[in-house]
């Protein structure tokens, strides 16, 4: 169902896109507007710019950009209607809708689907568990047994299923969910009966605790699932302790980690995050008041895992348990964290613990001390096992230098490398630059084997491209007619001319394709042409006459031919013809199919990348602002002055051609093509002048 217009406007006018940015990236205040790094791509200096006043995003590294609905869509891959649905809940919206049929749920895209059923099957496990005698003597028992209290099963959502081959299945398809969508779901199995016609389906999880997995905003993407009893599969053999969902549309486990939803605002309060293993060892730490606390859900931490971490904070402690298995864990993970750029420290607990029974053994005080007086960087954390293993070989003592060194070139940044290398050889009683030659000898080895995987890489690529250049687009030469057809009119066409202002045969690229790849001299005018109408349209130059009214008026019959400001030039000139002056929130709102490039550029218009600092004020420094009546002005008069001289030299271009192509043609027709040509260079002349152009003549 479509949510009403009214509603719509409602829930835009609850949110503030401070606090639903917040819960999935930290942000810093600076100036008027807010920084931090990406959530969209991989960067170590923030270029995600937050405006509070205009409510509004932009990446000026990757270009993302949208208002708080948009940021939802994108970070949570929903549709719009589903964006509205979570900001609704979020600010307490009420939105009356009808309750879903199943024909409703088919029209939704799989996604949608998957992470309603996934929500229905942690209720109907969540009821299980403490509705049913088996879900209470069993896996209440169970979490009782751990010592986990009422408000920490809730706040985890833990359930129980029962032991029977179909409960959930029987269950979900009484409520409406298909056999497909539950598998789909990764919540039942099918297999093929013993005469191969038969298609047996089943539950996936059966006689187990459940451990709901929930995304950045909430939302059940999967289970975990841990047996309680000695069982045998089908095969005879031992039925796994741990059985996880299986990778699905909205759940790869590589790029989630457990615990976070529930962690993330302390992450951001305390600065830190704490990296486990298993689920409950973040369900302990959480009840014992160490909130701040995740799990790789036994996976081996991967690199989008540690990105996940750093939007919220740039420090990780990992605990580990301290066996063997524990520390080959943390030693495999700790270059990773480094690469990524965040502060790393480890912590090892006693042999035979692990963050779970230690927290219970020693209490939540005595934990908290313990992480803060036993933490180890990663140097300390490395050099004391090299150390121990080596005593006084001095073979042993360069292979843990030179292990340590190449941890430190892992380091993006080359100022915390210098400091590192003072600290090794501190550690190792060396020279610093013994230390620094190290890291310089491994970082050009680094590189060198770079450079050798990009040329056999290229190489690889250049045959190729040998074995298809000849069908190459675009390589062949303007027609006669392709020209003749540029001499109507004055506006000239983007397909007609190519970035260097020749003329080219009209349609040969695709003209979407082309905008992205190589801008026209002339977009560069026309998008600071539609940057003045959007910001200060309203505005007057002089009594009664507006920027806008201004602009269209001097563009009379002149179409601008970059596809999204003539779209946007286009919309100006409708609203301006119905006595209305467009503003920058008619296009920052837009997100109907279609119109997200217009929003795009609305949001990249309205944001500057850099801000005057606060210090010139204190310094009495006062830069003059391009808001101004007089510089406006100016500023409109030297942009349509610039557009119309691009114009004109455009039409040179292409008369010239013309020109000489005309040997064989009556003399009449070259003169008036030179008559032309003399005009739009009067043109161009004049216009120099105006603006203080030197020219040649």
């Amino acid at each position: 169902m479509r949510i009403p217009e009214e509603t719509v406007e409602r829930i835009r006018q609850s949110t503030d896109i401070l606090e639903v940015i917040s819960d999935f990236v930290s942000l810093k205040k600076r100036g008027s507007n807010y920084i931090a790094c990406c959530p969209f791509h991989n960067e170590k200096t923030p270029s995600f710019n937050v405006n509070p006043t205009r409510q509004i995003y932009k990446c000026f590294g990757c270009g993302k950009a949208g208002d708080a609905v948009r940021f939802v869509m994108d970070i949570e891959n929903v549709s719009y209607g589903e964006a509205l649905r979570y900001l609704a809940k979020k600010y307490g919206v009420e939105i009356e809708e009808q309750e879903q049929t199943p024909e409703d749920m088919l029209r939704q895209n799989e996604r949608e689907s998957l992470l309603i059923v996934l929500n229905f099957a942690k209720t109907f496990f969540q009821e299980t568990l403490l509705t049913t005698d088996e879900g209470k003597s069993i896996g209440l028992s169970y979490f009782r047994e751990r010592g986990f209290t009422n408000p920490t099963i809730e706040a985890f959502e833990l359930g129980y299923t029962l032991d029977q081959w179909d409960a959930l299945l029987k269950e979900g398809q009484r409520r409406g969910y298909s056999r497909d969508l539950l598998e789909k779901a990764g919540l039942v199995l099918s297999r093929e009966g013993t005469s191969g016609s038969d298609k047996k389906t089943f539950d996936r999880f059966r006689a187990r605790v459940m451990f709901p997995i929930h995304n950045v905003s909430g939302r059940v993407i999967a289970f975990g699932a841990r047996i309680l009893k000695t069982d045998k599969n089908q095969a005879g053999g031992a039925a796994p302790k741990y059985l996880n969902s299986p990778e699905t549309t909205v759940y790869h486990k590589s790029q989630v980690l457990y615990g976070i939803f529930q962690a993330k605002q302390s992450i951001r309060q305390e600065d830190v995050c704490y990296l486990t293993e298993g689920y409950t060892d973040v369900i302990s730490l959480h009840q014992a008041g160490i909130k701040n606390v995740v799990a790789s859900s036994g996976t081996s931490l991967t690199t989008e895992q540690i990105r996940l971490i750093a939007r919220f904070t740039p420090n990780v402690t990992i605990l580990y348990d301290g066996d063997a298995a524990g520390i080959k864990a943390a030693l495999r993970g700790l270059d990773m964290v480094l690469e990524e750029g965040l502060n790393l420290k480890l912590l090892l607990l006693p042999d035979g613990e692990d963050p779970d029974s230690y927290v219970h053994k020693v209490g939540a005080e005595a934990f908290k001390t313990y992480i803060r007086e036993q933490s180890q960087d990663f140097i300390d954390f490395k050099a004391s096992r090299w150390l121990t293993e080596a005593g006084d070989n001095p073979i042993k003592r360069a292979e843990g230098i030179s292990d340590i060194c190449t941890s430190i070139t892992k380091i993006p940044d080359p100022l915390k490398r210098q400091t590192l290398s003072q600290r090794v050889a501190q550690v190792f009683h060396v020279s610093e630059q013994a230390v620094i030659s190290e890291i310089n000898r491994l970082l050009r080895k680094q590189q060198e084997q770079g450079k050798k995987d990009s040329e056999r890489q290229q190489r690889s690529g250049d045959t190729n491209k040998s074995a298809s250049f000849g069908n190459a687009p675009g390589l062949v030469a303007p027609s006669l007619d392709d020209i003749n057809s540029l001499l109507d009119g004055f506006s000239v066409e983007p397909s007609e001319i190519d970035p260097s202002g020749a003329a080219s045969t009209a349609g040969q690229f695709d003209k979407e394709e082309r905008t992205k790849s190589v801008r026209t001299p002339i977009s560069y005018q026309e998008e600071e042409c539609i940057r003045l109408l959007i910001n200060y349209g309203v505005r007057e130059l002089e009594p009664g006459i507006t920027l806008c009214q201004y602009v269209l008026s001097e563009l009379h019959e002149i179409n601008f031919q970059t596809p999204p400001y003539d779209v946007i030039l286009t919309l100006f000139r409708e609203a301006y013809s119905h006595g209305d002056i467009l503003t920058a929130d008619d296009f920052l709102n837009r997100h109907e199919a279609g119109e997200r490039e217009i929003q795009n550029q609305a949001i990249h218009l309205t944001t500057p990348r850099y801000e005057i600092s606060e210090g010139w004020l204190k310094h009495e420094i006062f830069v003059p602002s391009e808001a101004e009546i007089g510089i406006l002005a100016d500023a409109a008069y030297r942009n349509i002055l610039r557009i119309k001289k691009m114009l004109a030299e455009q039409r040179m271009t292409v008369l010239q051609q013309l020109l000489r192509e005309s040997s064989n043609k009556p003399p009449e027709e070259a003169d008036l093509l030179l008559t032309e040509y003399m005009h739009f260079k009067r043109i161009d002349v004049e216009i120099s002048g105006l603006l203080g152009t030197v020219i040649s003549r």
